[in-house]
């Protein structure tokens, strides 16, 4: 029997120019499955699920459209789901 994979939740509080480094960061790990990006209120900006053998190239239109998001908020949170 296939032992059952444990996820974890991570919250990030960072400023809107670092997020786009940030997430980069956290697609290299590996083990994320999700990355949830919010604005200081709290609201959804952006979700996108991450799978295994996801090459960093298949990310760039995303980072992109974070890259633009960030450049309007001046804080917010990362929430990530990592699978050990």
């Amino acid at each position: 029997m296939p032992k059952a994979k444990k996820t974890t939740e991570e919250t990030i509080k960072i400023t809107g120019e670092k997020v786009v480094e940030k997430v980069k960061e956290l697609i290299q790990e590996g083990n994320v499955r999700k990355i949830t990006i919010e604005d200081k209120n709290g609201r959804e900006i952006a979700q996108f699920p991450l799978t295994l053998g996801v090459v960093g190239a298949v990310f760039a239109p995303v980072l992109a459209a974070i890259g633009a998001l960030a450049a309007l908020l001046t804080e917010c949170t990362i929430k990530v789901i990592r699978e050990e």
